[in-house]
């Protein structure tokens, strides 16, 4: 058995190999602790193990193999100690094979999710495995960041009525009534914590991807679109028999912008439409220069099925997909959106998206800034 584990970097010359990749690569979560609060249904087939064997246990505890048991603690403790991604491999020698994987850890305030994928030997089709891992990775942590921006954001309203209310009872309350004064102050006190509670663990834990820091460059736009529709294709579009089409007569157009964060954006933007298509059917892709903006809008009809389906492939987490058929309160975007629209932002553009209901033909538009930004 051997095993290595290495830092996460942003990775360089991926392949646009448009041949079938992952799509079977394994979650697991694990708390602070390395208990296993879950594992999906992917994780517990490669392993060829019931996952009620798995939730609730200590990783140590589990009937994983002893040097992937050794590895995802490795890799889940230097992820929540840098507070960043990192990634390890592993290599299990059994009685007559040997299998390979890789491993992705993605740290939250108190757990680490970590995705587990087979490797098939160094070819351009694992680079392209390792690759979408990545991607899911960046639209995971950005979502649980925005998912941390909601609460902290929705729960300060009722904080701040409490907070003010409590003034008002007590001016209206007699001061010298001692059950009533030790009532407004655990009221006064109870407010106080919350709100120490959201600066301290809700908002320090979004610092991640708070400030977006951005690599510009002169980028070609033509094959970020094709290189992302590749990615999109590999990592669910084929294996949900969704076709999906580029329509544009763009070229030599650049832009200036961050290539990786653009790849990231129109990845998720490609492959949520395929996620959410019925099998057979079609995600149509527009891409043009709109006066000083670059729109990019993809088509698709909703099959909240197809979106719910535990028994389908899935590059997005279950809450998620659930989350995104739910009605948007106050035009808000849906939470796996979060990544889009920070990029597109911090392009100088905007993403807008209309309501994800089954049945409805949906548009997901991104623009960014072509110059001036």
């Amino acid at each position: 058995m051997t095993t290595s584990f290495s830092s996460a970097v942003e990775p360089g010359g991926a392949q646009q190999n448009d041949a079938a990749a992952a799509g079977n690569d394994g979650v697991l979560v694990l708390d602070a602790a390395q208990h296993c609060l879950s594992a999906d249904a992917a994780f517990a087939h490669i392993f060829d193990i019931d996952s009620a064997r798995l939730t609730g246990r200590a990783l140590t505890e589990t009937p994983l193999p002893k040097p992937l048991a050794a590895a995802l603690a490795e890799a889940a403790d230097a992820a929540l100690a840098g507070n960043g991604i990192r990634r390890a491999q592993v290599t299990i020698d059994d009685d007559d094979s040997t299998r390979s994987f890789s491993i992705l850890a993605l740290p939250s305030n108190e757990s680490v999710t970590l995705i587990v994928s087979p490797r098939a030997g160094a070819s351009p089709t694992q680079e392209n495995t390792e690759r979408i891992a990545h991607l899911r990775a960046e639209a995971s942590l950005f979502m649980r960041d925005h998912v941390l921006s909601v609460v902290s954001h929705d729960l300060r309203g009722p904080l701040n009525a409490i907070h003010s209310w409590g003034y008002v009872l007590e001016r209206k309350i007699d001061a010298k009534d001692p059950a009533a004064q030790r009532a407004l102050a655990g009221i006064r006190s109870g407010v106080e914590q919350q709100v120490k509670l959201i600066e301290q663990s809700v908002d320090t834990t979004r610092a991640e991807t708070k400030a977006l820091a951005l690599s510009l460059a002169p980028v070609a736009v033509r094959p970020l679109l094709d290189k992302s529709a590749t990615f999109a294709r590999s990592s669910i579009a084929r294996q949900r028999g969704v076709t999906i089409t580029v329509e544009s007569l763009l070229a030599e157009e650049q832009v200036e912008g961050d290539a990786e964060r653009l790849t990231q954006m129109l990845w998720l933007m490609f492959a949520f439409a395929a996620e959410a298509s019925a099998r057979d059917s079609s995600v149509q892709v527009t891409s043009n220069i709109e006066g000083n903006m670059w729109r990019t809008d993809v088509r698709f009809t909703v099959s909240a099925k197809a979106l719910t389906d535990a028994s389908s492939p899935h590059v997005l987490e279950a809450f998620a997909r659930r989350q995104a058929l739910e009605p948007r309160e106050g035009g808000r975007i849906a939470w796996a959106f979060a990544l889009c629209k920070r990029v597109t932002e911090a392009h100088g553009g905007a993403f807008e998206h209309a309501n994800i209901a089954d049945g409805a033909d949906v548009v997901l538009s991104a623009r960014i800034a072509v110059a001036g930004m």
